[in-house]
């Protein structure tokens, strides 16, 4: 089984990407009255509404998607998840209570292009420590193992969603610069991130990757494929392994790799499109493929 340590600098780097999205979200979307997807999109709706806290609503908001969610995470990621979402609320909190005014002189694209800075770097730092700040991802990784459907798709249907019932306390302007904002957001994740929405191709050439393969099956639930190789140079026989994986999953595929054989070599394929079982239509029922996890 993979060693789930926590890190320290891992929880460094979701401390510091919390307070970056925190204070993007205080001083340049609430301050421009611009609005957000997801759940944070929730709690902006509800503090416009029934005038609630955003640290609070985000904290509360997140509480039941983590205990629906907490069976689907390992050890690690369900710690960083709970660390995370307290962090932005912890942090929210804070930047709403400190004076600070960020003059942009009402230009509202400056004010998109900031708040789709700040909001997909923190995210990125977040994203690529391996944790969350649970909300919709953790809804939309739900649905993925249960219905097939892929997280991309259910992250884009929920943000449309809660940026039309943003129109309530915004108008059209307002809700362009934001679509604005998200669209530089979701840039700087796939930079930081290796990709967003899309899928991924892994090709990994391992002494151990009968090991790294069902650590792959097990811990990702994903499938593996191996071809037969041979090295040019060496003329040796070699099994690369070869499987798809959403971008999401690409942090915890590599530290899976990393941490069974650190000497593995990877190379990362942008994949189009993905039909097939996990991707494009309801999996069949899934059928425990070893009892246990395979050890180092």
């Amino acid at each position: 089984m993979v060693n789930e340590k926590i890190a320290v600098k891992d929880i460094l780097i979701i401390t510091i990407g919390c307070a970056l999205y925190a204070f993007g979200l205080v001083y340049i979307n609430i301050a421009n009255e611009l609005a957000e997807g997801g759940m944070t999109g929730v709690s902006l709706l509800l503090r416009y509404w029934f005038r609630i806290d955003p640290a609070l609503s985000t904290l509360l908001l997140n509480i039941p998607t983590i205990l629906i969610g907490w069976k689907m995470l390992g050890n690690r990621s369900l710690i960083y998840t709970i660390y995370g979402t307290a962090m932005l609320s912890f942090f929210l909190y804070i930047w709403q209570r400190t004076p600070l005014m960020i003059n942009l002189e009402n230009d509202l694209f400056i004010a998109g292009i900031l708040a789709g800075l700040c909001g997909g770097i923190g995210s990125g730092m977040i994203y690529r420590s391996g944790g969350t700040t649970g909300g919709s991802d953790i809804l939309a990784r739900i649905l993925e193992k249960k219905k097939g459907i892929s997280m991309g798709k259910t992250l884009l249907i929920f943000d449309v969603f809660i940026l039309t019932l943003s129109l309530s306390y915004i108008d059209l302007p307002h809700m362009m610069y934001t679509l604005l904002a998200s669209y530089v957001f979701s840039k700087i994740v796939d930079f930081m991130q290796d990709g967003s929405y899309a899928a991924r191709g892994l090709l990994i050439i391992s002494d151990k990757n009968d090991t790294i393969a069902e650590n792959i099956m097990i811990e990702m639930e994903r499938g593996v494929t191996f071809f037969k190789a041979e090295g040019a140079y060496s003329k040796e026989e070699k099994k690369v392994l070869y499987c798809v994986l959403g971008s999401h999953e690409i942090v915890m595929a590599k530290r899976i790799i990393h941490e069974i054989d650190p000497k593995a070599f990877l190379s990362l394929l942008t994949v189009h499109e993905v039909l097939g079982e996990g991707f494009s239509f309801d999996p069949k029922p899934k059928q425990p493929l070893f009892k246990k996890k395979a050890n180092l």
